[in-house]
Order: C-alpha cells, then sequence, then structure tokens
C-alpha cells in the first residue's frame, strides 16, 4: 500500500516556507486532480527561480507578485504544459520584467498543439527547449531539469542540487497516484522514468500537488509496486475471458471516486498498451479505449 502523505495547509495567496531555499504559494484551484490546489515554487532567495506558475488565475498572479516583491525572477521553469502547470508563464514573465527584466521560460512545448486536448495548454511556447541534465542557476541554487515523460511526454523534474530534492510536477504525487492517459502518456516510460527517479536518491520530493514526500525510497518502491499490482489486476481480469476496459475499471477501482473512473480508465488503457508491448496481451481490434483484450495465446 501507497503512504500518502496528505496533510498540508494551501494558505492560499500566501508564501509558505517548504525548506531553507523553497517557499510554496498554492493557486485556489482544488479539484479531483489537483488536490487542494496547484503548488507553484519560489527558489532561492534575492535572484530567485519559479516552478510551475500554475493555471491562469488573476488572484494567483498577484500572489506571485507579492511573494517575489523586492526580489529578481531569473528564470520561470515548467514540468508540462497540462492546463494547471504552465498557462500563467508568460503573464508572469511580463510582470515581474516591467521591475528588472523578463526572465527566460524553460520547459518543453506541449506536444499536443493542433489537438482539441482541453486539459494542455497548447498555446505555451518556452523561450528555452530543456534538455535532460540541463542547468539552471542562481546565487546559492542550481536546478538540473531531470526528463521524466510517462504522465505526459513533455514533463520535466527540477532537482535542486544544493538540498538533493527534486521538484516531482505530476510524475511523482504524495497525495494520490500519478494518471497516465495515452496517447501523451505512456506507462512503458512512466516505468523507465519512475527508476531513473529511483536511482536519483533524493532526499525529498515536492510534488506541484499536495504535501513534500520525506520518506522517498520506500514511496517510490509502494508507487511502483502500485502499477504492478494494477497489471496483476488487468491479468487475473483476462484470466476470465477476453473483456472491454469499461468491464474492467468498476471491478478494479470499485473503492475509488466514480468520478475518477474515467481517469482510472486511461490509466488502464495505458497498462495494457505497456502489456501489449511486453507479449502478455493482445487485442481484437486496436489498441484502444473500446477495444476487446485477451490474455496472449
Amino acid at each position: 500500500m501507497i503512504p500518502f502523505v496528505r496533510e498540508i495547509d494551501p494558505a492560499y495567496g500566501q508564501a509558505v516556507a517548504v525548506t531553507p531555499l523553497v517557499r510554496r504559494v498554492t493557486a485556489e484551484n482544488p479539484g479531483p486532480f489537483t488536490y487542494l490546489g496547484t503548488g507553484t515554487y519560489i527558489v532561492g532567495h534575492g535572484e530567485v527561480a519559479v516552478i510551475d506558475p500554475g493555471p491562469d488565475l488573476e488572484s494567483h498572479l498577484d500572489a506571485l507578485l507579492k511573494a517575489v516583491d523586492g526580489e529578481t525572477v531569473t528564470a520561470i521553469l515548467t514540468t508540462h504544459t497540462h492546463s494547471d502547470h504552465s498557462p500563467l508563464s508568460h503573464a508572469l514573465a511580463e510582470r515581474v520584467g516591467e521591475r528588472s527584466g523578463r526572465p527566460p521560460i524553460y520547459g518543453r512545448k506541449d506536444p499536443m498543439v493542433g489537438s482539441s486536448e482541453a486539459a494542455s495548454d497548447t498555446a505555451f511556447r518556452p523561450d528555452i527547449e530543456i534538455a535532460d541534465g540541463q542547468r539552471v542557476s542562481g546565487p546559492g541554487w542550481t536546478l538540473e531539469a531531470v526528463a521524466t515523460p510517462g504522465h505526459a511526454s513533455n514533463h520535466v523534474c527540477y532537482a535542486l542540487i544544493e538540498e538533493n530534492l527534486l521538484f516531482s510536477g505530476d510524475h511523482v504525487m504524495g497525495w494520490s497516484t500519478t494518471v497516465v492517459s495515452p496517447p501523451d502518456g505512456d506507462m512503458t516510460d512512466y516505468y523507465a522514468s519512475l527508476a531513473k527517479v529511483e536511482a536519483r536518491g533524493f532526499a525529498l520530493l515536492v510534488p506541484t500537488h499536495g504535501p513534500p514526500v520525506t520518506e522517498v525510497a520506500p514511496f517510490l518502491a509502494a508507487y511502483r509496486d502500485h502499477r504492478l499490482d494494477r497489471e496483476r489486476q488487468i491479468l487475473a481480469e483476462l484470466a476470465n475471458g477476453p473483456r472491454r476496459i469499461n468491464e474492467m475499471v468498476p471491478v478494479m477501482y470499485a473503492a475509488v471516486d466514480p468520478r475518477l473512473h474515467p481517469a482510472a480508465s486511461r490509466s488502464v488503457l495505458a497498462h495494457l498498451i505497456h502489456l501489449e508491448r511486453t507479449g502478455a496481451v493482445t487485442s481484437r481490434d486496436g489498441s484502444g479505449p473500446n477495444s476487446v483484450y485477451q490474455l496472449a495465446q
């Protein structure tokens, strides 16, 4: 079982110290996928970086401007382009730029440009397309990009070298598991990214939603084991005969809020695509959300 950590005071509109180098300002956009809201992180003092500016809320922009008043924002970084993470990036850059020069925005553009995927910030364009391992630094702080595709193909976490912590975005969240939704979400990539993070031995994980994870190694092991358990559940369902996803989800997620079943269906699809790649499962009519799946013969 995953040892979730859920206790956190969002303190909307306030800058709350998380570590000696990190402050959090939480946007007031709570929901079934954002928990109590999007946590925007300010790194450093005096000359600072901002990670995941968040949704396009005027109240959140005002709170961020207040939090960095008297300081210089030298970099804005995004973990990915879902609509609760990146939309405020350019507005924040322009507003702080009026004080001390516009900071560059780092991240990766949305891979679904031109699509109708409502959850994506398709208009987002970084000034600098950040590469895996690239570093951005300021007085007393160094951020290293850690590419972690899976939840989204353009997902990037950021390691704060001085405190051995990882801003984990939506790759790992303390309050819940992460949705992996094809076609942009990919379970095979997710497993590889999870192993990559485990290998780094971080002392703290700081997700965009919810509180930090302090017991990192056992938490990541439980996170991985949970995914493997879902695979076993899928295989157990298919052992009873061919199934569609909409037949499996109510059984597998019986204890989960039904509002989350559509998202769960997307994760099951991601698992099935991965299981097809490994040769454990086949589908009769393509690897889609309405396909019929069965165990490989």
